[in-house]
Order: C-alpha cells, then sequence, then structure tokens
C-alpha cells in the first residue's frame, strides 16, 4: 500500500511545528493551549528525556542501556502510580523481512559489521543441542521467514540524531534511520522512520513505525515489540496477561502463572492473519505488579490501531524469564518507491475498558503526523 503523502519545510510552518506525514484523512486529537509549562524536554550527546505532567520517557541516540529504538529501558514512569515498564524497553525495533527461506545463501552471506545477513533460520542445522533448543524457543519453527535488510536496529544501529518538535500541547520525536545492507537480490536504503508524541494530560504516547521501502517483496513485513517484552521471575512484576485477539470479542486474561515455563511462540497466545479472523481491537496488555508488596498497579499496554496490519505476533516465554510480545507489521507486496506504517498507542491503563474506549475512538488510523493545526492520527 501506498501512503499519498505531502511534505513541508519547516520553514512554510510556524517554528513550533512541522508536518511528517499527511495523508488524505485524517483526526486533529491535538489542539493549541497557552500553557507550555505542562513538559520538560533535557537533550544531551547520549539521550532525549521527555517530563510531561504525567509521564517521564528517554529516547537513546547513543550508549543505550539496552537497545537503541524506542523507549528506553527502565525509563517510562508513570507518575500517577510510580510503576516503571518492567522490560527492555518499549516499541522496539527489529528486522526488516519477508516470508521465505534463507536457505540458499545463509551460511555464505556476512554484512559488513560481521553479522549475518543470512542465517536467521541457522539454528535448522545447529548441532548443539543446547543452543538448537533456545533458538526453538525464541523463534518457534513453523513459519520460516528470512531478512531482506540489515541492520537488526534495536541491535546495530549507529548513533542517530532524533528531531524534536513541541507544541502547545503536545513533544514529539522522530527518529530516521536507513538500513545498511541487504540479502541478495535486495537492495540497501530503505527508510525507518519512528514519529512518537507525547501529548499533554495523558498517560500514553502515541508512535507511528513507516518504512519507505528500496526494494520490492511479495510479502515485506517490520518486526517489532508492542508493546515491550516482561522481565519477571515467577510472575513477580506482572499478574496477568491480556490479549484482546483470543477468545473475541471480549479476549482473554492469561494469569502470570501460564509463564512461569518457557514455551516456543508458535505453541499457543500467537495469532496469524492468515490463520485468525481480524480482531475488532488489537490489543496487548500486562498487568504490572509491586515486587515488594505483590499489589496490583496499573496495565501497561501497546494498541495497534488498524488490526489489519498485523501480520503475525506472540506472546511467548523465552528460557531466562522473559516474556516476548513481537508483532509483524504489514505482511503484503510492495513495490521499490511504496511506504507501509503502523501507528499504535502505548501507556498506562487502569481498566481494560479504559484501553478498548480510547481504541473505538481511533481505530483504523495507520500513520501520524504533525503540522500548523497540532498533531494527528491518519488513514
Amino acid at each position: 500500500m501506498r501512503l499519498p503523502r505531502t511534505f513541508i519545510t519547516p520553514r512554510s510552518l510556524p517554528s513550533s511545528c512541522w508536518l511528517v506525514a499527511v495523508a488524505v484523512s485524517g483526526s486533529v486529537l491535538g489542539q493549541p493551549t497557552k500553557d507550555t509549562e505542562w513538559a520538560q524536554v533535557i537533550e544531551d550527546d547520549r539521550a532525549i528525556k521527555i517530563e510531561t505532567d504525567n509521564l517521564e520517557a528517554v529516547i537513546a541516540k547513543k550508549d543505550p542501556k539496552q537497545w537503541m529504538t524506542g523507549i528506553e529501558k527502565g525509563s517510562f514512569l508513570d507518575k500517577a502510580t510510580g510503576f516503571r515498564e518492567v522490560g527492555d524497553g518499549l516499541m522496539v525495533v527489529d528486522w526488516l523481512m519477508e516470508a521465505g527461506s534463507d536457505e540458499a545463501w545463509r551460511e555464505k552471506v556476512l554484512a559488513p559489521d560481521g553479522h549475518g545477513v543470512g542465517g536467521y533460520t541457522w539454528y535448522e542445522n545447529e548441532t548443539d543441542p543446547a543452543r538448537r533448543e533456545y533458538a526453538r524457543m525464541a523463534h518457534g519453527s513453523s513459519h520460516r521467514k528470512r531478512v531482506v535488510e540489515g541492520p537488526q536496529l534495536c541491535h546495530r544501529m549507529k548513533p542517530v540524531h532524533p528531531e524534536v518538535t513541541r507544541g502547545n500541547d503536545f513533544v514529539a520525536v522522530k527518529t530516521t534511520y536507513k538500513y545498511e545492507y541487504a540479502a541478495p537480490g535486495h537492495n540497501a536504503g530503505s527508510r525507518w522512520t519512528q514519529l512518537i508524541v507525547f501529548p499533554r494530560g495523558e498517560r500514553y504516547f502515541i508512535l507511528m513505525d513507516q518504512i519507505d521501502s528500496v526494494n520490492d517483496s511479495d510479502e515485506m513485513f517490520l518486526r517489532n515489540d508492542t508493546p515491550g517484552c516482561i522481565r519477571h521471575e515467577k510472575g513477580d512484576t506482572f499478574s496477568e496477561v491480556y490479549l484482546s485477539y483470543l477468545s473475541s470479542p471480549k479476549g482473554v486474561r492469561i494469569p502470570a502463572s501460564e509463564f512461569f515455563t518457557p514455551f516456543p511462540p508458535d505453541l499457543k497466545f500467537g495469532y496469524r492473519r492468515d490463520t485468525h479472523k481480524t480482531p475488532e481491537h488489537f490489543i496487548r496488555a500486562y498487568h504490572l505488579r509491586d515486587k515488594t508488596t505483590g499489589k496490583d498497579g496499573p496495565w501497561l499496554a501497546g494498541l495497534t490501531l488498524s488490526p489489519a496490519v498485523v501480520y503475525e505476533a506472540w506472546c511467548s516465554q523465552r528460557p531466562g524469564g522473559i516474556i516476548v510480545m513481537i508483532e509483524e507489521i504489514h505482511g503484503k507486496p510492495v513495490k521499490a518507491g511504496d511506504s507501509f506504517s503502523a501507528a499504535h498507542v502505548v501507556g498506562y491503563f487502569d481498566t481494560i475498558k479504559e484501553m478498548h474506549r480510547l481504541y473505538a475512538r481511533h481505530k483504523g488510523h495507520t500513520a501520524l503526523a504533525i503540522d500548523a493545526s497540532g498533531w494527528r492520527l491518519v488513514k
């Protein structure tokens, strides 16, 4: 799908706002206000810290605590409750991939940094039983996929220079990066853009990941973590997981005890567009728990606002006390010059009903924009 876009330079708009991407239709959510003291932006050569009236978050520029993309590990604070994210960061971006096998060249191709372009399915021929079993638990074995372009951004992205835009009722951060190398038969240079908007008065942020492709592919997708992984020891940091796409229409609440033993992503709690009915809402959340007292806190949720963009998603327990909540977006034919994107809301909620109410208001949007009128979700 190609997103119609118009680009306007910063000089053609007020200094507080500039346009990132505007599609044909959209709903304006941000409105100007006179008071701009509700948010602080603290930037140094390593990171950008955003502090609003309800949240704190850090976006790394280099030397991250865990990953280079998304919201930095442990930095996302809900001021109302004092709880923080308990994984490795939020909305972390991974490979640009496609369906298929790299068997013909996976042993031969190395990236410039020494990290394999091929070999995503290397474990199929792995002789060490422990490594083979870990790989099966981490990646599953029923759905073959391969890398289109690298690097794996969360691991190998070089330092970046995000752009900060501040309006009267929002703070936005835009990060872009071009993929540096490609698998055989593909070109390097597709552009990833992540735009994050922190609205005034809210306990969530809105985020867009967009790919501008330089390649053709029959089934291209971008892999990320939505909202993020969960680090725990026998459920000490969370009490339950909520997945809206199972046991529809109300979804399913899964107790922490289901994640005490590792299992692969293709065993349970997964979603595939080719095997599941598209749900009304695509929400994944975990109920935070105080490690000291055992008392429940808020839900930390990720809402992918157009269910149709989700190609595959899973919620699985890896060895080592980490639940991964990987999501792959698009998974459709792409031609060089095409763009695709997904829009998400990520933040703290007191109830599942609250998540669904917000989702119902903004369902169907796939992109995010800021311009002279404020910020908005667009289709």
